[in-house]
């Protein structure tokens, strides 16, 4: 009897390469993906071809636009439209090939600015979004809606699910659009290597964050697949939280740069505090394994591979 087949979609990106390494390391089920030079998610005709004719039997929606403050503040419209688009022409295309699970990926960043801490699942649309990445947290809530409707509506076994800050092997560290944890690696190891005195980082150091490791997102995602079926988003999320000023001195004894660190107080700091409550996941039997320290050392080690 053949495996069930998982087609992860954005299998080269932090999340989903994790998911395909999870998958193929496990062994239990057979998995697929396309690059975008093979398949151009936003082609809406080439995306239900591929599915309807792979006709997988779950698929993972890991595929998005992504990118930290500056990147979401300069291209709001491409962060709307394209993740929009490409999470509507994935759906849309699993409901046409009959897929009997689907996991959609989204961001902590759907819930309200000034949520309750920790954040919880129902506190999603009661209150205003943080500014500088409002255009990319409404259409992730677009795909969680799109994922309900489709239970709803058409009786699809498919859920959501919403990550903390994930890191890891395979992020992205270009300085212009990359997240804080990765930017941070990338401008500590190049004072590092210049030999510059100081580091000048946005904000003040107060925000407060909570960062998971890709290998663990990884684990919860096929957790979930197995063992989660109910509308609306659940968090997955670390446990603890540092503010960015603990998480830059962390990062820079890692890298082993040690000179100032200075900070921009005229630049935002982003959402205050953005702490997920995680309990559902975890009563239902999941917890992370990799502790921050190690987690950040181990994608330092990654990064200094690829250079």
């Amino acid at each position: 009897m053949s495996k069930k087949l998982v087609y992860v979609a954005g299998h080269r990106g932090l999340v989903g390469s994790a998911i395909a390494r999870n998958i193929h390391d496990k062994g239990e089920f057979d998995w697929v993906g396309r690059t975008r030079s093979e398949l151009d998610l936003l082609d809406r005709d080439a995306v239900f071809e591929f599915v309807t004719t792979i006709k997988p039997d779950a698929i993972v929606v890991a595929a998005a636009k992504v990118g930290g403050i500056k990147a979401n503040s300069t291209y709001p419209v491409e962060f709307l439209t394209e993740n929009v688009q490409l999470q509507s022409n994935l759906m849309d295309a699993a409901h046409e090939a009959g897929v009997e699970r689907l996991l959609f990926l989204g961001s902590s960043c759907i819930y309200p600015k000034f949520a309750a801490q920790p954040i919880r699942e129902d506190s999603l649309l009661t209150g205003p979004l943080e500014p500088t990445n409002d255009a990319y947290a409404i259409a992730k809530i677009a795909g969680i809606r799109l994922a309900d409707g489709y239970r709803s509506q058409y009786g699809r076994d498919w859920i959501s699910a919403m990550p903390t800050n994930i890191y890891g092997p395979g992020d992205n560290f270009d300085l212009e659009t990359s997240h804080v944890l990765p930017a941070l690696l990338h401008r500590f190891h190049d004072a590092k290597v210049s030999g510059a005195s100081s580091v000048t980082l946005w904000g003040d150091g107060s925000a407060l964050r909570e960062f998971l490791y890709s290998e663990d997102l990884a684990e919860a995602s096929m957790f979930l697949l197995d063992n989660f079926s109910e509308p609306g988003p659940i968090n997955v999320g670390f446990g603890e939280e540092i503010s960015i000023k603990d998480l830059a001195e962390l990062i820079g004894g890692i890298v082993g740069f040690d000179g100032d660190i200075l900070w921009d107080t005229s630049k935002p700091n982003g959402t205050p505090r953005k702490f997920l409550d995680s309990s559902r996941i975890r009563d239902l039997g999941w917890t992370p394994k990799v502790s921050l320290h190690d987690g950040i050392r181990r994608s330092y080690e990654w990064y200094l591979a690829q250079q």
